[in-house]
């Protein structure tokens, strides 16, 4: 069973400056001859659509804590989110994507064009072959409401499944001033450039389709 001191020695971990050398934590790369992480089952922690962390139903309040837990999340081949740290690992729920990406910074233009994102946990990401934005941009206008809610990946997961975050309606709305016309699969489309990968973001309004 899950115990809050697992919670405390994170926290004593965070202390110790070795957040850095959790982040590469994986059950299936750990070196020879060290035991793999005790399996706690389902933690009771909960990461909200907004990016809050629920510890029992309690946000949690203290942002390095935030982010070391952020650093130790990982996704399996079944698209289950887990906490995994050298001694335990156990499940999460998320109600969306586990990231938020709160803020864009952008250099250069046309293809070179660089988009850079802050996430709620501080990490940077640059979109571009390793980093897609990905949204349902050929969802006819009328039918999604406020637009298509995009997401970055973050980083691979174990399968098929990355982690995301979610793109946030205030970033998205600096996405889409821009946005250029393009094409997806041969289909007409409005999107941005980063790192000389084009990123889809919606269909083209009826009659710009030239």
């Amino acid at each position: 069973m899950f115990q809050q001191a697992w919670v405390m020695q994170l926290a004593d971990d965070l202390n110790r400056h070795v957040l850095a050398s959790f982040d590469t934590v994986r059950c299936a790369s750990r070196p020879a001859g060290l035991s793999a992480p005790q399996a706690c089952g389902a933690l009771p922690f909960r990461i909200q659509r907004d990016g809050t962390w629920l510890y029992r139903g309690t946000p949690i309040r203290r942002k390095p804590m935030v982010c070391l837990f952020a650093s130790v999340l990982t996704r399996d081949a079944e698209g289950a989110y887990w906490l995994r740290t050298p001694a335990e690992c156990g499940t999460i729920e998320v109600e969306d994507a586990p990231f938020v990406a709160m803020e864009l910074h952008w250099s250069g233009c046309g293809r070179e064009q660089v988009l850079s994102f802050r996430t709620n946990v501080d990490l940077v990401v640059c979109a571009g072959p390793d980093h897609a934005i990905l949204a349902e941009w050929d969802v006819p206008c009328e039918e999604c409401g406020t637009g298509p809610v995009p997401y970055l990946h973050v980083r691979d997961g174990a399968g098929a499944y990355p982690i995301q975050a979610r793109i946030a309606r205030s970033v998205y709305y600096e996405l889409a001033a821009l946005a250029v016309p393009g094409t997806c699969r041969g289909t007409p489309c409005l999107g941005v450039w980063s790192q000389n990968v084009f990123f889809p973001l919606s269909c083209l309004p009826a009659g710009d389709g030239n």
